[in-house]
């Protein structure tokens, strides 16, 4: 009988023996669960203290809460278009021009086909007007919940490959490098980063902050894409992938290798991305509670969301 260690490496070489008859591990087109969790649970602490003590108190329920959003895709029709926008699909001059208001939209594309090509500037800003609301009704647990949907949102926004339909690469034979740039680089790599973003922001216009974000992640798509393919010509396939165990399962990813040098050649983006969206997140729970009229929090202080909507 073979010891355990040594049937476990057979086992590997075996995997990367076959390595590019398994498919890429994919995170599902989206910032990692990792990110997403990590985003929300650090902006809380970018809130003043009126607002801290009560986020800080539900902070468990907004961290795992962070990825609901994702969750809801594969049951809820109309969700999946809420997480992207296809810029593409109106053009350069769309993005840069004034920006048009849900109505107005409607009113372009009648019979509301333009939100098959995503609609995801526009819903952050209804998820930040119902935020604005619970807080005005004193609703403890849809203060909660549109707060941790809002910052699934916003931190999708800031990710490039959520603003073209190109979204992971399959137009440009680079199929999985979504899951590459906002899930396997930050989860090998976030140790490294500086999450030190500095206190929360009044916002006063929204929607211009929305539209400046979008743009920001379109005009990195070029370079997410172009990095990878010039590094892909660099390196032979077993060099760029590994195969490993996962819950029993062989796993098809980048290698850790091929993983470094692409976050060097990045110089940073996927880091400043997300702490972009950390202080992003509590700028705009801070905005939503200032537009609220600054409703006192220390009677929920000590109240924590026992039955969270779904």
């Amino acid at each position: 009988m073979l010891p355990i260690r040594k049937k476990r490496l057979i086992i590997l070489l075996l995997l990367a023996l076959c390595a590019t008859a398994l498919p890429l591990a994919s995170a599902g087109f989206r910032w990692g669960f990792f990110a997403h969790r990590k985003i929300n649970r650090t902006a809380v602490f970018t809130l003043p203290a009126p607002m801290q003590r009560f986020y800080k108190n539900n902070l468990d329920y907004l961290t795992e809460r962070a990825v609901s959003a994702d969750k809801r895709r594969y049951v809820l029709d109309g969700e999946a278009a809420r997480h992207y926008f296809d810029t593409e699909f109106y053009g350069e001059d769309f993005l840069y021009a004034e920006p048009l208001t849900w109505n107005e939209m409607q009113e372009r594309f009648p019979g509301g086909g333009f939100q098959q090509h995503g609609i995801l500037p526009w819903h952050i800003l209804r998820v930040s007007q119902l935020l604005t609301r619970a807080f005005q009704d004193r609703d403890s647990a849809n203060i909660l919940r549109h707060s941790a949907d809002l910052g699934h949102y916003l931190a999708d926004a800031h990710v490039p490959l959520h603003t073209t339909q190109n979204y992971n690469g399959q137009l440009t034979g680079q199929t999985g490098i979504h899951a590459f740039w906002e899930s396997r680089i930050p989860e090998l790599f976030s140790h490294r980063y500086d999450y030190l973003t500095g206190k929360s922001r009044y916002i006063p216009n929204l929607g211009d902050r929305v539209w400046n974000i979008v743009r920001e992640s379109h005009q990195a798509v070029d370079s997410v894409l172009s990095i990878e393919k010039t590094l892909s010509a660099r390196f032979p396939s077993d060099r760029k992938y590994t195969v490993y165990l996962k819950n029993n399962q062989a796993v098809r990813n980048y290698s850790r290798r091929f993983s470094a040098r692409y976050q060097e050649q990045l110089q940073g983006m996927v880091e400043r991305r997300l702490r972009a969206s950390i202080h992003t997140v509590g700028s705009f729970w801070y905005t939503a509670w200032v537009n609220a009229g600054q409703p006192p929090l220390e009677s929920w202080e000590n109240e924590y969301l026992k039955k969270p909507k779904p």
